[in-house]
C-alpha cells in the first residue's frame, strides 16, 4: 500500500530483502542484478518512494545502445528486420545490441534484464515461442525504458508493434489453394501457445467456412520450429489415409519439411499436395519445386520498429501505436497447377 512517506525500509520488507540491498539497487550498483533493480524500481514506484524525477533521472543515465531480441538471428526475417533496425539507428548515432533467445522463455528473460543492466535506451524484441510469461517486459515498462514488439506481438503489454495483417494473409493463403483446386486442406502451425499462430490458424478456418469446406481437427497440426518436429508433424498428415491434398504452413522452414515428407511418401507436389509457406525466403526460389509463400516486408518492418522506439524516446507522440504492414502471397510452382 502506498504511504505518505516511504522509506527504504518499507520497500525491503515488501520485497523481503535487506535495506542495503534496496539502497544499492537505487543507486545502480552494478552489484544488484538488473532483475533485482527492476523489483525494487517497481516498489519504490508503487509505495511512493519514486518520484517522476527521479524515474526521469534513471532515464538520463542510458546509453546510446538499443537492445534487440529476436527468435532467432539464422532466420532470414529477422536477419533483414536487423538490417533494417541498423540502418535507421545510425541515422541517430546509435548501435544496436542484437541478442537471440533461440525460442527459449527463461533465455528471453534472462536476456532482458542483462539489457537493463547495460542501460540501454530502448528494446525492439519478437517473443520467443515458449514465452507464456511476460514480466520481464512489464519490469521494462515500469523502468520507463521504451519497448516496441514486431512480428510476433504480445497482447498482454501496451506498447508499440509492426506486424503484418497475418489474419488476412492466412485468408489469401488459403483462398489461392482452394483456386488451384485443393478441397482438402490442412495447416501445419508452430507453437500452439504463439500467439501469432492462434491469427493465422483462424484465418485459415474462417476461408475454409466461407467456401461451404469442412475444417477437420485432425487437419491441423502444431509443431515446433525444429527439423525433427517439423517432419513428425507433416509425416502425421501425409501418412493418413485421407491425406490434405493442399497445405498452409507457418513458415517456409516447415513448408521445406512438408515437400521432404511429400517426396519420402512418393506425394508429386502440386498435382497431388499443393504447399504455401510463410516469409518467402531467398531458397524458396531455388527448390524443386519452387515454393510459394506469402512475403513479409521484414526490412521495413525492422526500419518502422526502430522509428517507433525513438518516437518513444523522444516522446513525441502520447499512447501507443500498431503497425499493420501489407503482404503478398508470391506464387510458384509448389501451387501452380496451370503449368501441368
Amino acid at each position: 500500500m502506498r504511504k505518505a512517506s516511504a522509506t527504504l525500509k518499507d520497500i525491503a520488507e515488501s520485497l523481503n530483502i535487506s535495506i542495503s540491498t534496496v539502497s544499492r539497487a537505487l543507486k545502480g550498483n552494478s552489484r544488484i542484478s538488473g532483475k533485482t533493480r527492476a523489483k525494487v524500481l517497481e516498489v519504490a514506484k508503487d509505495l511512493g518512494y519514486m518520484s517522476p524525477g527521479m524515474l526521469a533521472s534513471e532515464v538520463s543515465k542510458r546509453s546510446n545502445f538499443i537492445g534487440v531480441i529476436v527468435p532467432k538471428i539464422s532466420y532470414h526475417l529477422y536477419a533483414m528486420a536487423i538490417s533494417g533496425i541498423e540502418k535507421v539507428a545510425e541515422t541517430r548515432g546509435m548501435h544496436i545490441i542484437v541478442c537471440q533467445s533461440k525460442e527459449s522463455q527463461e533465455r528471453e528473460q534472462s536476456l532482458v534484464y542483462e539489457l537493463m543492466d547495460l542501460g540501454v535506451v530502448g528494446v525492439i524484441a519478437s517473443l520467443a515461442s515458449e514465452t507464456t510469461d511476460f514480466s520481464h517486459f512489464t519490469a521494462l515498462k515500469n523502468m520507463q525504458i521504451p519497448l516496441v514488439f514486431f512480428n510476433r506481438q504480445c497482447y498482454d503489454i501496451e506498447t508499440d508493434k509492426v506486424v503484418i495483417d497475418n489474419y488476412k494473409a492466412a485468408c489469401d493463403a488459403t483462398e489461392h489453394l482452394i483456386a488451384v483446386g485443393c478441397r482438402k486442406i490442412a495447416y501445419l502451425g508452430g507453437p500452439k501457445i504463439l500467439q501469432i499462430n492462434d491469427v493465422r490458424a483462424a484465418g485459415y478456418k474462417s476461408t475454409l467456412q466461407k467456401n461451404g469446406l469442412e475444417t477437420k481437427e485432425d487437419y491441423m497440426v502444431y509443431s515446433k520450429f525444429d527439423k525433427e518436429s517439423t517432419l513428425s508433424a507433416a509425416r502425421k498428415l501425409l501418412y493418413s489415409p485421407n491425406y490434405p491434398d493442399g497445405i498452409l504452413a507457418f513458415s517456409d522452414q516447415m513448408a521445406i519439411g512438408v515437400m521432404v515428407a511429400a517426396k519420402e511418401r512418393g506425394l508429386k507436389i502440386p498435382e497431388d499436395i499443393a504447399i504455401i509457406g510463410f516469409n518467402n525466403e531467398p531458397v524458396d526460389e531455388l527448390l524443386e519445386p519452387s515454393l510459394t509463400s506469402v512475403d513479409q516486408p521484414a526490412f521495413i518492418m525492422g526500419e518502422e520498429s526502430a522509428k517507433l522506439i525513438f518516437k518513444q524516446i523522444d516522446q513525441q507522440e502520447t499512447g501507443f501505436k500498431k503497425k499493420i504492414l501489407k503482404s503478398f502471397l508470391v506464387v510458384r510452382n509448389s501451387t501452380n497447377r496451370n503449368r501441368i
